[in-house]
């Protein structure tokens, strides 16, 4: 990972889990593994305006948190599946909470400010 310049607050949940699943593409990624869709190339597939690039890198973030074990079987073409830990089923309520709050806003988008500027 890469050094920050501001350390990270341990005191605050809120921080804690932010910094876990902080990342526009890492709540997705860990809905579509959960989902059953493991290979890199399904969740690019899944978030085609991501690049692979940062897909990999929020799949490795996600990784040295232990949210995701990544798998390489020996074999060619290689194969690499993404599967959630432990610790990553339990950050699953959370991912569904956002899922379902999102699902909701989506059906009458205009409930938020931002979308009724946009729209006028």
């Amino acid at each position: 990972m890469q050094e920050r310049k501001i350390p990270k607050d341990l005191t605050c949940g809120m921080s804690m889990i932010m910094d876990i699943i902080g990342g526009k593409w890492k709540p997705c990624l860990i809905f579509n593994i959960s989902q059953g869709y493991r290979r890199p190339s399904q969740l690019q597939r899944l978030n085609p305006k991501a690049t692979r690039r940062v897909l990999n890198q929020q799949l490795k973030e996600l990784e040295e948190h232990g949210v995701v074990r990544r798998v390489v079987y020996a074999e060619l073409p290689l194969k690499v599946e993404y599967f959630l830990t432990e610790i990553g089923e339990s950050l699953m309520p959370v991912i569904r909470t956002m899922d379902n709050w999102g699902s909701q806003y989506l059906k009458d988008p205009y409930h938020l400010p931002m979308v009724r500027e946009m729209a006028s």
